[in-house]
């Protein structure tokens, strides 16, 4: 009788979140890294910025306000530049934003979970998406899949994979409830700039292979230049060298790098006019990392 019971109650859950029409959380997929929105102090020098050295063509002029400029690397990702102030002590990185394949399923579960959701509404790609903070306010948003159609990109672009955004987080316990208790993200790797330290924890979406990367253990004190350093994203190429290579034959001559970090992958460092720094990384590491094994898969081209 009692196990009757129970099933008549799941039985009746299962009813009642059908008659909704919202699927759970877990039918929700979280497949990837869908845009990283970056200000900029002047849009007509940034946009050469990005077109000259990293030659984007594909792109949606005045797509978030008057003064922006959307680049598309791929018919699910893309690079959004928008013209605003940022006052001392903040960051350009001012939103991250993820691919899922049920939007209003994800933003029922989220609403349900507590967590305080904006409305969904339609983008400039007439993509859907809705907007959040995390715990340390940082600007989440979650997009739905790309809409069917033709996609073109410059043959000379040097990325067509977003990797990973990284920003600033001070209270990892807080920031993983929200990432991993809630929306199920996956460790990808932790290290430090010492063996026992940690520094840098990589978190992987749930159904995909890009990565949201918190930076630990920055002061409250940090400078515009350092935030810069700090709150950036990064881009995936098949050979770092010949990446280096063209970014020079681009007109580009300052950079950090090549060069192989903690993490055992090959990488090197761009920054643009405001001081955002671009990481430019190989898909695999090409040697063992410090530290901590890595404990996910990695990306592919």
């Amino acid at each position: 009788m009692r196990m009757m019971f129970i099933a008549l109650c799941v039985a009746l859950i299962l009813v009642i979140s059908t008659a909704a029409g919202r699927a759970p959380h877990p039918h929700a997929k979280i497949k990837g890294l869908a845009f990283v929105r970056v200000n900029v102090s002047d849009l007509a020098v940034s946009r050469g910025f990005y077109e000259r050295n990293f030659q984007l063509g594909n792109h949606f002029n005045q797509c978030l306000a008057t003064n922006s400029v959307c680049f598309r690397l791929s018919s699910s990702q893309s690079i959004e530049l928008v013209q605003a102030e940022v006052p001392p002590g903040g960051s350009f990185l001012e939103e991250v934003g993820f691919w899922t394949d049920d939007l209003e399923g994800l933003h029922h579960y989220l609403s349900a979970a507590g967590v305080s959701v904006g409305e969904i509404f339609t983008g400039y790609d007439d993509r859907k998406r809705f907007e959040l903070r995390d715990p340390e306010n940082h600007r989440i948003a979650f997009v739905s899949d790309p809409l069917p159609g033709s996609f073109f990109t410059w043959a000379t672009q040097l990325s067509r994979q977003l990797l990973h955004a990284g920003f600033v987080a001070n209270d990892l316990q807080a920031e993983n409830h929200l990432y991993r208790d809630i929306l199920s993200f996956r460790l990808y790797w932790q290290g430090g700039f010492k063996d026992d330290g940690l520094d840098w924890y990589e978190i992987q979406v749930p159904n995909g292979h890009s990565w949201l990367e918190y930076m630990l253990n920055i002061p409250a004190t940090a400078d515009r230049a350092e935030l810069g350093v700090q709150n950036h994203f990064s881009l995936g190429v098949k050979d770092i060298h010949a990446t280096a290579d063209q970014l020079r034959k681009n007109g580009l001559q300052k950079f950090d790098g090549p060069e192989i970090g903690r993490d055992g992958k090959w990488a090197l460092d761009v920054y643009d006019p405001d001081g955002t720094r671009i990481e430019f990384m190989e898909f695999a590491p090409a040697q063992k990392p410090c530290c901590h094994p890595y404990t996910a898969g990695h990306p592919t081209p």
